[in-house]
């Protein structure tokens, strides 16, 4: 641990992390493990931000993310690396539904996000008219998509808005928390639209499109993957790592402030001054804001544009004898157009093996509440989160019994929303903050909210360190400090 003001000796880059989450230990990790002197500075009591553990009813439970994309390799790999390779888990199942117009309907296949490759996809979850108007696409001009769109506009344009809805709102809704009328296609559903512009705007052609290439790809092996003992394990085992390669990680250590100097960047605790020769800076949007005000003035104006979504997970816990009333399948999805108070339910004792063989007896489930535009969700006490949720799940299932226990989670902007033109604002700020030696920024705000995504921007903001800063290089390059 440096003293106040203290400077690495010369020829020992020093690169200081702030911000805790996955972004920033995927950050550190990959700077320790390749050689470099990496302080984190997290500035609460614990690290991971939104994987997170806990417990019910003495049963071990996930209380934010509960799975990766296993698609895409970042977080898996990462996972493999801090020694979690033997507890990844594939789902038991992952045959969901959406309880919609008064009933649970079976969640259809052949689709991207929501987006149907043929009309009959969705029959049953759509009315006979919202199926007859997606086949009229056919009938439609070409559209232009142009550098961006949103979503559910688009999708209603082409398809009807039963479609948006129905499916393609609840669906995005579950990533982002988001209103998919004003979600970016282009930032959200990337390989969908670069395929729906190179048909003319003609969406089912560009499903058809994207599902062509997968199965080029052959791609095989589980769409999802957990741990057992939860995704919350993965930020624990991580630190070790970094400690393990000599990193220093320093928990309840907010940053007041970040300068750069004559001599490489100054942070400012409330209790030390440390320098550092590079920073990665992987807080929230509205963190990130602060810190580079007087830095990089216009990286900082952009960052105060990124919108937030809340939300509350609610966690029970039932007598397994008392959920026979459950249908089968791991959960349901929940159209806003419904009405209803939570957007989703998960069944976590019929997803995960693990979380059935953890809790004997019991049988663990939750829901969660709140959206973008919906934060007065969030203001309602916790007793009424609970009952608002039994109320929907009784409705929706028929499960009348009464929770052993229960857990509400309130994560206050928890997701960064990714409106039309986005990724425009990302270019703008990364290309500020490249302007200044030894700084990069990651995090969900910026590549994606998935874990994948953000291990990926951690990662990356690493090797651009590594590539650019100097010292860094020459630590790296002599495998001393």
């Amino acid at each position: 641990m440096l003293p106040s003001s203290e400077h690495p000796p010369s020829g020992a880059g020093r690169v200081v992390v702030i911000g805790g989450g996955i972004a920033g230990l995927a950050a550190a990790h990959r700077l320790a493990t390749s050689g470099v002197r990496v302080t984190l500075l997290e500035a609460t009591d614990q690290l991971g931000g939104k994987l997170l553990t806990g417990e019910i009813a003495g049963a071990p439970v996930d209380l934010g993310a509960e799975s990766v994309l296993a698609r895409r390799p970042e977080a898996v790999a990462l996972a493999r690396a801090v020694g979690l390779g033997d507890r990844l888990q594939a789902p038991a199942t992952t045959a969901a539904s959406v309880w919609t117009r008064d009933a649970l309907r079976p969640m259809p296949r052949g689709h991207v996000m929501g987006v149907p490759g043929s009309p009959e996809a969705l029959s049953g979850l759509l009315s006979a008219e919202g199926i007859a108007r997606i086949g009229r696409e056919r009938e439609l001009p070409p559209a232009e998509l142009g550098d961006d769109v949103a979503v559910g506009g688009f999708v209603a344009e082409r398809l009807g808005r039963e479609v948006v809805d129905r499916l393609v709102e609840p669906l995005l809704g579950g990533v982002y928390a988001g209103d998919a009328y004003r979600i970016s296609m282009r930032a959200a559903v990337p390989a969908l639209f670069d395929a729906a512009r190179a048909a003319g705007g003609s969406l089912l052609e560009g499903v058809r499109e994207v599902q062509r290439r997968a199965a080029e790809r052959q791609e095989t092996g589980p769409v999802f993957m957990g741990l057992d003992g939860g995704i919350g394990t993965l930020p624990p085992a991580v630190a070790d790592a970094v400690r393990a390669a000599g990193g220093e990680i320093l928990t309840g250590t907010p940053v007041r402030g970040l300068a750069r100097g004559t001599d490489g960047w100054r942070i400012r605790t409330d209790e030390r001054e440390l320098t550092a020769d590079a920073v990665v800076l992987a807080t929230p949007a509205w963190s990130a804001c602060a810190l580079l005000a007087d830095a990089a003035p216009a990286a900082s104006a952009e960052l105060a544009g990124v919108e937030y979504a809340s939300m509350a997970l609610v966690t029970f816990a039932f007598r397994s004898g008392d959920t026979e009333a459950l249908p089968a399948g791991s959960g349901f999805l929940v159209p806003p157009v419904d009405g209803r108070t939570i957007k989703a339910s998960t069944f976590s004792a019929r997803k995960w093996g693990w979380v059935a063989e953890r809790a004997p007896g019991l049988f663990l489930l939750r829901t969660s509440v709140g959206r973008h535009g919906e934060e007065e969700q969030l203001d309602r006490e916790d007793e009424d989160l609970v009952a608002a949720s039994l109320k929907d799940l009784a409705e929706a299932t028929g499960l009348t019994a009464r929770p052993v226990a229960t857990e509400v989670t309130r994560w206050i902007g928890g997701l960064p929303q990714y409106p039309v033109g986005h990724l425009g604002r990302v270019a703008r700020i990364r290309d500020a903050v490249a302007a200044l030696p030894g700084l990069r920024i990651c995090g969900a705000a910026y590549d994606g909210v998935g874990i994948p995504a953000c291990v990926g921007s951690g990662q990356r903001a690493a090797d651009e360190i590594i590539a650019t800063a100097p010292l860094v290089q020459g630590t790296v390059r002599d495998g001393r400090e």
